[in-house]
């Protein structure tokens, strides 16, 4: 034990203490603050060491903000307080004394020992909620008397400490609650606008700073109502008025019809508006909210659009599963395939030609997949399907008003292609006032919706289809020529099916499988007898008719076994087997004249012709029909006086 003498109070002035304390720490804050507090107190008491530490409850440890020990300053001291003497004043959460024999009651410290500490005094530094912030102790080689005066100048110490942890914790809580407000204000998606009486900008939020245009903080000090169309100024004076009316804690106000804002740039914009009034040292200021309602309504019009889209392709979809890929290995079929792939890299309009039920639009859906459009929408158009009047409000959209049922605004085919495709099928439908019309779009790329003086731009690419011979329909005034020259770019022709006879048996083969799966049957594959009968027919309806022969074929299936005969048409002329014989048989029991007879003959070749849609020669031609040579069906038709023209052929 030190052979110093024992602490005593006697000469400790407690006026001169606390003087001296506040001459000390009268400048100091913080970290400096808590330096002075230790070496104050160490030397008023007499102490070896002295130390202030913050309590962390969570982690059960104490962090010294500044503790001297036998002269010694140890930075960075933190340490868990369990099984330690500081844990005493934790858990009793008053001041502690141990007077003397420290090391007795806790033998096993390793701190106390190192320090060969003797006495001990600690108290909870408190906020004036009560709350612990953290603690003040002193130790020493020597007792620490028990001395009222002695305790009196340790809490002087112990208070001036509280107060300045408590300062600290309310600054970092302000700047806590600055910071977050801060955040708040400036990730606030509206414009925040703070003005003086003035009505010039003290403060703007991020926000305000992008909608006007402006790069950060070159907004302060501007005058508010240069960014307010004339209009919107004398609204705004006439607000301020109204809000110093109302009585205290009212004074905000929705702006009725928001406010006309100019931009650096000098555009404009519609924006939402409150503004609300407070004091502050006898001055008023105002907030003023902004929002800019003009991306409100693109955001609108962009979610009509796609749920206009989404109508509209719900409806393709339903319209899908007919044919959906090109089928055919026939010389005419490669040709077009092959045109196809020269064109669909391109922008290039195509006007695709060819018979009712030919498959124009397969063709127009495997232009538009291999093109560089292919991630943008196919629109369908089906001019022949769309009353006269409705028409134009399907190509161009409409207003809502613009006629009687428009109920909303609608945007049309074309604004839903932008970007994309749009294929006008059975174009030759049209009629002269909308032939105008799409000309421009094809010219220009821009229309004006119904019932909107508004004009839109789109960038589409047009593919049309006709089974019209549209230069007849250009003769007769019934096709501006412009517009025809104008879609003709690139002229593509698909066969009818009668000219393509090697892809009937593929087409044949891909219905059965689709319609026996769609229906959950099972069939034997199609029989050489089934190929011949179906090549032998005109097929006027072509690959759509050839389509509904086989799913009626399908439905009256019976043993697995497609049943052909009872699937053609009943008004069409039927395939006739190979030896057709008459076209109507006599009453039983009749005899025929002579002239009965020619005019019975006559009318079975013509009927066999017209099967074989004129041909005489060859697989499937009249004279195979009939069961005849085709040199002697040829002198019996002269014989008649049957020409081939009788039949079209």
């Amino acid at each position: 034990m030190s052979a110093r003498p024992q602490l005593s109070m006697r000469e400790i002035d407690e006026d001169s203490v606390l003087r001296n304390l506040m001459e000390c720490t009268a400048s100091a804050t913080g970290e400096r603050f808590f330096y002075s507090i230790v070496e104050n107190l160490s030397k008023a008491l007499g102490t070896e060491g002295a130390w202030v530490t913050v309590l962390n409850k969570e982690k059960r440890t104490l962090k010294a903000l500044a503790f001297l020990m036998q002269g010694e300053w140890y930075e960075d001291y933190e340490y868990d307080f369990t099984g330690t003497v500081c844990e005493e004043v934790v858990m009793a959460d008053k001041l502690v004394h141990h007077p003397d024999n420290i090391m007795d009651i806790y033998p096993e410290s390793e701190s106390l020992k190192s320090f060969k500490a003797v006495s001990f005094m600690g108290a909870p530094l408190k906020d004036a909620d009560g709350a612990t912030l953290g603690f003040l102790s002193v130790l020493d080689t020597r007792p620490i008397p028990e001395d009222d005066r002695f305790m009196g100048v340790f809490n002087i110490f112990a208070d001036r400490a509280a107060a300045e942890l408590s300062r600290i914790r309310a600054e970092a809580t302000l700047r806590e609650r600055e910071g977050k407000l801060s955040s708040l204000f400036q990730s606030a998606m509206d414009s925040i606008i703070d003005l003086d009486g003035g009505l010039r900008i003290n403060l703007v939020n991020s926000a305000a700073e992008k909608l006007f245009g402006f790069g950060p903080g070159s907004l302060i000090g501007s005058d508010f109502t240069r960014f307010l169309s004339k209009e919107s100024r004398v609204k705004l004076m006439e607000i301020i008025k109204e809000l110093h009316m109302q009585p205290d804690g009212r004074r905000y106000v929705w702006i009725p019809g928001g406010l006309e804002a100019v931009m650096l740039s000098g555009g404009r914009f519609s924006a939402e508006a409150t503004i609300s009034t407070y004091e502050a040292g006898n001055n008023f200021f105002y907030t003023l909210i902004l929002r800019n309602v003009n991306e409100r309504i693109e955001a609108t019009k962009r979610i009509r659009s796609l749920m206009d889209a989404a109508h509209y392709l719900e409806e393709e979809i339903k319209d899908l599963g007919n044919f959906d890929d090109v089928i055919g290995r026939s010389a005419p079929m490669r040709e077009v395939m092959q045109d196809v792939r020269h064109v669909a890299g391109t922008y290039s309009t195509v006007l695709i030609l060819g018979e009712t039920g030919t498959g124009k639009e397969v063709i127009a859906r495997t232009i538009h997949k291999s093109s560089g459009r292919s991630e943008k929408p196919l629109i369908k158009v089906n001019c022949a399907a769309i009353p006269v009047h409705l028409i134009e409000s399907e190509f161009f959209g409409h207003e809502a008003g613009a006629f009687t049922g428009a109920t909303k605004k609608r945007d049309g085919r074309f604004t839903l292609a932008d970007g994309g495709t749009i294929f006008l099928d059975e174009i030759g439908e049209l009629t002269l006032d909308l032939q105008a019309k799409l000309l421009r779009v094809l010219q220009e790329g821009e229309f004006e919706p119904v019932g909107s003086s508004e004009t839109k731009k789109v960038n589409v690419r047009v593919l049309a289809a006709t089974n019209r011979d549209l230069k007849k329909s250009v003769e007769k005034g019934e096709f501006r020529e412009d517009l025809y020259y104008r879609l003709n770019v690139f002229p593509i022709t698909v066969p009818p099916l009668r000219d393509r006879t090697e892809d009937i048996e593929l087409f044949a083969r891909s219905f059965a499988d689709k319609f026996t799966k769609r229906m959950g049957r099972e069939f034997h594959p199609l029989t050489d007898d089934c190929i011949r009968l179906l090549k032998s027919y005109s097929w006027p309806g072509n690959v759509r008719e050839l389509q509904n022969v086989i799913e009626r074929a399908v439905i009256t299936s019976q043993g697995g076994r497609l049943d052909l005969h009872r699937s053609f048409p009943e008004t069409s002329a039927q395939p006739a087997s190979k030896a057709a014989g008459p076209a109507e048989s006599p009453p039983a029991g009749s005899i025929l004249t002579l002239e009965e007879m020619k005019s019975f003959e006559k009318e079975n070749i013509l009927k066999a012709l017209a099967s074989a849609c004129g041909r005489i020669y060859g697989e499937g031609g009249a004279a195979e029909r009939l069961g005849m040579n085709p040199s002697t069906l040829r002198s019996r038709m002269k014989a008649l006086g049957i020409k081939r023209d009788e039949n079209g052929g």
